[in-house]
This record gives structure tokens, C-alpha cells and sequence, in this order.
């Protein structure tokens, strides 16, 4: 499942779905327009995780959830919790960051 944030809501979210990967990007960001087709793949791969697209720049309450400071940055929850994050526009950390919670 994927979801485009369109309130500053991403801790509901969080809290009422097991697994959770959140793309934070911006408009003008040029590697968050590439990586988004791949972030989409990898929602049609897991269809067990909740995806999540988040406007870094329009919802800061959730930017902060992961501690976003560069763009793109992935993150993914577990539970409820913050698990870990990563800034990249590698298709290959992308799948190995998804990994460390469909492993669980």
C-alpha cells in the first residue's frame, strides 16, 4: 500500500500499521523524482509494509520523526518506533534499508 501524505499526520500513520518506509522528498529535488518510481516498485514488491510519500518541506512534524536534514531521505518504523534512515538516490540502499524490517 502507498500512501501521499496530504496533512502533517505521519505518526498516525506510524502507529497504526506494523511496518512502515516514508519517502521524504520535495518538489525541486531532483533525485527524489528519480527514486520515486523505485520507491513505488518496492510498495508493489511489499504489499505487507505501508508506504508512504511525505512532503518534507510542507509537513515538518513529520520531517521531524526521522530526523530529516538532506533530501531524499527514506526512513522506516516498526511498531511505532523510528528503526533508522537513509539520505540516498541508490536503488541498492533503498532495498537493503526495506530489508532490515521485512527480515523481522
Amino acid at each position: 500500500m502507498i500512501v501521499e501524505l496530504e496533512n502533517d499526520n505521519l505518526k498516525e500513520i506510524i502507529d497504526q500499521n506494523k511496518n512502515v518506509v516514508v519517502q521524504f522528498s520535495a518538489t525541486w529535488c531532483g533525485n527524489c523524482r528519480i527514486m520515486k518510481p523505485k520507491f513505488k516498485k518496492e510498495a508493489s514488491i511489499n504489499e505487507d509494509i505501508t508506504f508512504v510519500l511525505a512532503d518534507a518541506e510542507k509537513f515538518p512534524e513529520s520531517r521531524k520523526l526521522a530526523n530529516v536534514d538532506n533530501l531524499p531521505t527514506f526512513a522506516i518504523f516498526s511498531d511505532g518506533e523510528f528503526k533508522n534512515q537513509v539520505q540516498t538516490n541508490k536503488y541498492e540502499v533503498l532495498k537493503d534499508l526495506i530489508s532490515e524490517i521485512t527480515s523481522n
